[in-house]
């Protein structure tokens, strides 16, 4: 059996209290799937981009997660219908 593998990218987009990622995951089928995540840091809060950047991706991240499971639902469902 081959090993199989997903390609994940995750880009940031900051500023001084806002971070964005955006994810992009493609499926072996061919189709992508996209997701954003945002984190905001308040002003009393130590500038630090890295946790923001953390937030923010495990937002799209959990994102992606949800889609992706509605996607293998609707599989699931759709070859259970053309089984029957």
């Amino acid at each position: 059996m081959q090993p199989v593998g997903w390609h994940v990218e995750v880009e940031f987009d900051e500023d001084d209290s806002h971070t964005r990622a955006a994810a992009l995951l493609r499926l072996r089928d061919g189709s992508e799937l996209r997701a954003r995540g945002r984190a905001s840091r308040e002003p009393r809060d130590p500038n630090e981009p890295r946790i923001g950047e953390e937030l923010a991706g495990a937002r799209a991240l959990m994102d992606l997660a949800q889609q992706l499971m509605a996607k293998a639902g609707t599989e699931v469902s759709d070859l259970e219908r053309a089984g029957s």
